[in-house]
């Protein structure tokens, strides 16, 4: 039976398999939906960790799902590639990034040097600037790279950089790099890049039910991702933390963006996180471009890529997105010494990427989760702030925060609304938790995605004000900070493979953790769910004092003196706002920036001027209407 009598079959069966799943399996609980990848899209997102309550049918229509994935039959891939031995460059101290680095931390033996880059501008401008500093390797490692202007502007620095003897080699997870096959084998047939796929399917193309079957098939490994994005320039300096390579990364969509953070390392950390991206491009996982390709492309056609890549910028030059691109310049300004790093002691950690093969589950701790974050969060005195987009808290979690907010630690979440977040299924699943931690007294933060744009956007014609928060950060006591790629869900957790930077550093904590005074209002009695700028707050103050669980009467955490009795009335309201979630979105969590000066110092302000009008509706408490986004 060929392939075109097969194919309305398998639609057949796919359908059929679709709604076996959906049918026995919607019943369960939301708190059993355990798959999470970043912006995933529907069919993907439909393969969740099942509950007990429903295996029984989900694994009947999975058969169905299996039996089509054995007709759509086997493939491979070649395995006469050359994997080609490789290591991080052993002398960074010799390069002039080295050598500028060096000079910033001397005096301060040991220590590595950072500088948080939470504007979408300021990262793109300092990976396009490492690019172009490099002058012996660039390792790029990532989850997903778009086909868009800013992946377009990187890849051409990355290609310039090839031309003037940088090593470069490029790891990219495969979920995502389907169907771009021929792209990236054009790039690698440049005599100095290197393209290598992490955990591939052997289903090359887009992700279509072929490749969907092959998941359903190998679940097992094909789940779990290489969640990892680093970019290192001659083992001096690297960038690390939660943005792909896509224009919503960095303020250039004109329709959605992510409020994203990363944090630029320099110095003797950077050996250590060069050793944890050569152990994954030595890893059997990551296997050629090349190997997947019939017929390899050759020089002429990584020539011919280059050019169409500057005719494609050329055209992107002019506009006013470039143009303040042009004013930052901190690649040139970190060469030159002008931009300051702040000195600190520092250890990267990351997973194995034998975690794909969930032999990492067997091992007695996770090198981020269990070994350190738990340890870390555990040993709070004064207080806890975490920035997650995706929180599903695991029981463990639940009572660990809860028992820190019951002996007194100030414990803060930001995290996504309902109206914010890019997977609304993650929101239903961490909203059953809010009712025990609001109930203990932790304070929950929820980003809006509708307020005022900031300045960054406002002189981009037709740009939109909608985000979604993407950062991740942790920060103990405001002297322990833990920035990363990690999700604090269960699939960073159990299934993707992660990197962060632990960075004891006060006067990081202090810039990420600073809060601003209560802004007095004369609007009615703080209530539930008040707005901030781009943050709508589960918890609000009241004259100065804590409403919170009816300060210690007893009453639910959240209601409002003005409708629940027992708590604190006053006639005037305050309007909680939050540290350095309330002074940033795309640059700023929400308040849009001051709009002094020009386009680009308004972009790098990151200081909050007028609140933003309306709110987002969120699923408890009282709100404007706002439609939530749909899955992204």
């Amino acid at each position: 039976m060929d392939a075109d009598t097969l194919r309305p079959w398998l639609a057949l069966v796919h359908v059929l398999g679709a709604f076996g799943f959906v049918l026995f399996h919607g019943a369960s609980a939301v708190g059993s939906f355990r798959l999470r990848a970043e912006r995933e899209p529907v069919h993907v997102r439909t393969l969740l960790e099942l509950s007990s309550a429903s295996q029984t049918g989900a694994y009947a229509s999975l058969g169905v799902l299996l039996l089509g994935a054995s007709l759509i039959g086997c493939s491979s891939f070649r395995r006469d590639v050359p994997r080609v031995p490789s290591e991080a460059w052993p002398h960074p101290e010799q390069t002039p990034l080295g050598r500028a680095i060096a000079a910033q931390l001397a005096g301060h033996a040991g220590q590595s040097g950072f500088y948080l880059l939470d504007s979408g501008l300021d990262a793109l401008s300092m990976r396009a600037g490492l690019a172009e500093d490099a002058r012996r390797t660039l390792d790029l490692q990532y989850y997903t790279l778009h086909e868009d202007i800013t992946t377009q502007l990187l890849m051409y620095r990355v290609l310039r950089a090839a031309d003037r003897g940088v090593r470069v080699r490029l790891l990219v997870d495969d979920l995502y790099a389907g169907g771009r096959d021929r792209d990236l084998a054009a790039l690698s047939a440049h005599s100095n890049i290197q393209v290598r796929v992490f955990n591939p399917f052997l289903r090359r193309g887009g992700l279509g039910l072929a490749r969907l079957l092959e998941l359903l098939g190998h679940a097992a490994r094909l789940n779990r991702r290489m969640h990892n994005k680093l970019w290192i320039a001659d083992n001096a300096a690297a960038i690390v933390g939660g943005r792909n390579l896509g224009d919503e990364y960095f303020d250039a969509n004109s329709e959605f963006d992510f409020s994203d953070l990363d944090v630029l390392a320099g110095g003797h950390v950077v050996r250590e996180i060069s050793s944890s991206f050569d152990e994954y491009w030595s890893s059997e996982w990551a296997v050629p471009i090349e190997a997947f390709v019939a017929s390899p492309p050759g020089p002429a056609q990584a020539a011919a890529l280059e050019r169409s890549l500057e005719e494609r910028l050329e055209r992107f030059r002019d506009g006013v997105y470039a143009k303040a691109l042009r004013e930052i310049r901190l690649g040139p300004q970190l060469l030159s010494g002008q931009l300051r790093l702040t000195p600190a002691f520092a250890s990267a950690l990351y997973d194995p990427p034998e975690k794909v093969t969930g032999a990492a589950e067997r091992e007695p701790a996770s090198p981020i989760f269990s070994a350190r974050l738990r340890s870390l969060v555990e040993g709070a005195r004064s207080e806890v702030i975490l920035i997650t987009p995706y929180f599903i808290p695991s029981e463990q979690g639940v009572g660990i925060l809860t028992a820190l907010a019951r002996r007194g630690v100030h414990v803060r979440i930001l995290t996504n609304s309902l109206a914010s977040t890019d997977v609304t299924i993650v929101h239903a699943a961490y909203a059953r938790f809010r009712p025990r931690l609001l109930a203990a007294g932790v304070e929950l933060y929820e980003m809006r995605p509708d307020g005022e744009p900031h300045a960054a956007r406002r002189w981009r014609p037709g740009a939109s004000s909608s985000a979604s928060l993407h950062a991740k950060a942790i920060v103990v006591d405001r002297r322990e900070v833990l920035v990363g790629s990690m999700n604090l869900d269960p699939r960073s957790r159990q299934a993707n493979t992660e990197v962060a930077l632990l960075l004891p550093s006060a006067d990081l904590g202090q810039r990420l953790a600073r809060p601003q005074q209560p802004e007095r209002t004369n609007d009615r009695p703080a209530r539930r769910d008040v707005s901030h700028h781009g943050v709508r707050s589960r918890h609000a103050r009241a004259g100065g004092r804590d409403c919170r669980a009816g300060a210690g009467r007893g009453t639910p955490a959240g209601w409002s003196s003005a409708t629940r009795p027992g708590t604190t009335r006053s006639p005037r309201g305050r309007r909680c706002r939050g540290g350095w979630w309330a002074r940033r979105a795309r640059g700023s969590w929400g308040g849009p920036p001051s709009a002094r000066g020009t386009p680009a110092a308004s972009a790098r302000r990151r200081s909050a001027s007028t609140p933003a009008a309306g709110s987002a509706r969120s699923r408890t408490g009282s709100a404007s209407a706002a439609a939530p986004r749909p899955p992204r």
